[in-house]
């Protein structure tokens, strides 16, 4: 018999998922082009449209997002990449709590 996480240890978890997907975009820090940019934006657009069609999507994502396009237009493609780096892995943070939540309903003990 498998021991089912409590709700507090999914938290968690997708919290620390959040963190190391995040942390893995910190790097990126070379110098940014537009097209290096475009590529990164399209990307984040993807999956955030991947979490819409799964009805999960975030607002800091989004948040993410309109960070990318604001410095984008500044002329800033470092932070314009790095924001839309940020928001694809949110994004895929996102996907990836809908998907492990879709049924996990079904395993919480009714009291």
């Amino acid at each position: 018999m498998t021991a089912i996480p409590s709700r507090a240890q999914m938290r968690v978890s997708i919290y620390w998922l959040i963190v190391l997907m995040i942390a893995g975009t910190a790097p990126v820090r070379a110098a940014g082009s537009e097209t290096a940019f475009k590529a990164s934006y399209a990307a984040a657009e993807a999956a955030e449209r991947e979490a819409g069609r799964l009805r999960n999507q975030w607002t800091v994502t989004e948040a993410a997002l309109a960070d990318a396009k604001k410095a984008a237009d500044k002329g800033d493609f470092d932070q314009a990449i790095a924001s839309a780096k940020e928001a694809e892995a949110l994004a895929r943070a996102s996907i990836f709590q809908a998907i492990s939540e879709k049924d996990a309903w079904k395993q919480l003990e009714i009291r």
